[in-house]
Parts: C-alpha cells; structure tokens; sequence
C-alpha cells in the first residue's frame, strides 16, 4: 500500500473509453494537467458495488466541473468491457453514458503504480484528489464491500479550493461556506473557542 499524498500523481497512457463513447488507445492523465482530477479506482465491471459508485460519480460530474475538476475512472477491464458496459442500460445492470472516461488497466500497472492491489489482483476502492500542479493532495482507499462517499470527495475538492484561496486550514467536519482556522496556535484557540463545543 503507498500513501502518495504530497507526491507527484503517477502518469499513464491507456487504452479508454471517453465520455462521448470514443474508444481510444492513448488517454493520458497528464492531458487533464492544469486541472483539478478525480481518478478514482475500482474492481470490475459487471459487478455489485460498482455501478452504484459510477453512477454516483455520473450524477456530480457537474458539480465536479463546476469546481474545475475532471473525473476519471479505472479498472482492470478492457476498453471493450467498458464500452459494453457503457451500452448497457441501467436497469439491466449495466451504466448506461456515464460522462467521463473508464479507462483500461489490462496490464494492472496503474493501479501498481498508485499502490492500490488488492490480493485478488483488482484495484481496491480508492481515490485520489489531484491538484492543478498534477500532485496528490488527497487519498482514500476501502476494501471491496465498502462503498464511497462522493459527496465526501466533492467536499474535499472545496477545501482544498478554500486552502488554495484563503491561505487557512480546514478543521474537522469544514463544509464550503464555513470558517476556516489558521495554522497558529492563537488560530486555533480562536477557532475552538467558538467552535469546539460543536465538534
């Protein structure tokens, strides 16, 4: 298991099909550089938790562009099984135009590079908040019975934009539109003095 948070994000070109239903055989993530990314992991298609998580991903896509940040999915699966996947509908199991890239990791070294295998030889449910400089600024990894919280993500990307704006740190349980705390020690009293009993 790696933490790669505070490290550069691991590049890769592959295979994938793009949000337009293209299937390409060069998706690079460092095309989206510049940009806030979401790359998120997962074990494979035509599975249980999964399409419940791609399509909770489907649903913010906008809310994620509004923020400035791409979502970019990857599995184990072909571009092919993506693609059949994709041009399944919903309620016989399948995803239906999910709008951002599935990409392929026929050869497991994405999820290898990003520290992600799980003993079966899957990518384990993980995700990484990568900012405009292509760094790792957030993680979290589940286990296979455990599915994420997009909203959780969604948040993250707002304080990481608030950290970046403002200059603050972001306490426990911080949602967009809240006080931030600086990172001093009378910060920090004058954030817990208000703020503590509520915690």
């Amino acid at each position: 298991m790696s933490v790669l948070v505070t490290q550069e994000a691991p590049d890769f070109t592959s295979a994938a099909v793009l949000a337009d239903g293209t299937i390409v055989d060069n998706f690079s993530l460092s095309s989206l550089k510049g940009k806030k990314i979401m790359l998120f992991f997962y074990p494979l298609d035509f599975t249980f938790v999964c399409p419940s998580e791609i399509l909770a991903h489907h649903h913010r896509v906008a809310q994620f562009a509004e923020k400035g940040c791409e979502v970019v999915g990857v599995s184990v699966d072909s571009q092919f099984t993506h693609n059949a996947w994709r041009n399944t509908s919903v309620d016989d199991g399948g995803l239906g135009a999910v709008s951002f890239p599935l990409v392929a990791d026929v050869n497991h070294s994405i999820m290898e590079a990003y520290g992600i295998v799980h003993p079966a030889g899957i990518a384990l449910r993980a995700s990484f908040l990568i900012d405009e400089d292509f760094v790792v600024r957030h993680q979290v990894v589940n286990d296979l019975p455990l599915g994420r919280n997009v909203d959780e993500m969604l948040r993250m990307v707002d304080a990481l934009d608030f950290h970046t704006t403002h200059g603050e740190v972001c306490p426990a349980g911080w949602n967009k539109g809240d006080e931030g705390m600086k990172d001093t020690p009378e910060g920090v009293a004058d954030y817990l003095s208000k703020h503590g009993d509520d915690l």
